[in-house]
């Protein structure tokens, strides 16, 4: 069993009162054992990060204290070269062992943000891929996650209120796709809907349904997922998939 978890955040007059109040519901997950939280994409006030280790040196030691990953959502990283939105993945020691960078940058973003081009798989208390935001839309971003091994997938998002009705389609088809557990993180806010999914699969008699639990709120939920139950539906899924032509 793995216990994960979400942060649904609202917003803050300062990237340090919301850093210090994110830090509150993570360590009340810890206490909770839980092992994996991710939160929404740009839910600070100022979503440039410059150096990712300053910014996020107090989650840094929450996750070492208890042992738990941490996903701080996905923000802005300008350099020379280029402009990208990367989602950096704290290990339970502590350290940053990775970032995904965002495939498919959306609408206004186009103009000045570099596409990442892989699909990543991150291994703490089990494997997992991150799709930031509307990469959720295009299907062989989750497909290509789950083929490489993840066993669930963690979805750092931001939004508004007019779209989180096809956003939460989209998600749930994506678990069912791909029968596999999808963790999605949003803002709440005036603007953004809020609504965070913890997505779980349930199994009837050969047809697979979505369970899903909503947030409401700047709160932080957790539940356990036995990731070893989807193994056997997804390898059939899978199998199903490989004999069309």
């Amino acid at each position: 069993m793995v216990k994960l978890g979400l942060i649904q955040t609202a917003s803050q007059s300062s990237n340090e009162k919301a850093i210090l109040q994110v830090a509150k519901i993570l360590k009340k997950l810890g206490r909770e054992n839980t092992d994996i939280v991710c939160l929404p994409e740009q839910w600070l006030k100022n979503n440039e990060i410059k150096d990712f280790d300053l910014e996020f040196l107090e989650f840094k030691k929450i996750a070492k204290d208890f042992s738990m990953t941490i996903i701080p959502g996905a923000f802005y990283e300008v350099t020379k070269q280029k402009t990208s939105i990367i989602s950096p993945i704290i290990g339970p020691k502590g350290q940053f062992i990775g970032r995904q960078e965002k495939i498919h940058p959306f609408g206004y973003e186009r103009g000045n943000v570099k596409p990442g081009n892989e699909a990543k798989i991150f291994s703490t208390a089990c494997k997992f891929g991150v799709i930031i935001c509307y990469d959720m839309v295009f299907p062989k971003v989750a497909n290509t996650l789950v083929k490489k091994g993840a066993q669930v997938l963690f979805s750092p998002s931001r939004i508004v209120r007019r779209g989180i009705e096809p956003w939460q389609m989209y998600t749930q088809v994506r678990a069912l796709e791909n029968r596999i557990p999808i963790l999605a993180a949003n803002v709440e806010n005036h603007r953004f809907g809020g609504n965070s999914l913890i997505i779980d699969l349930s199994e009837n008699n050969k047809v697979v349904t979505t369970k899903v639990m909503k947030l409401n709120g700047q709160c932080g939920k957790s539940r356990e997922f036995n990731l070893d139950k989807y193994q056997e539906s997804r390898k059939s899924r899978f199998s199903d998939s490989n004999n069309f032509q």
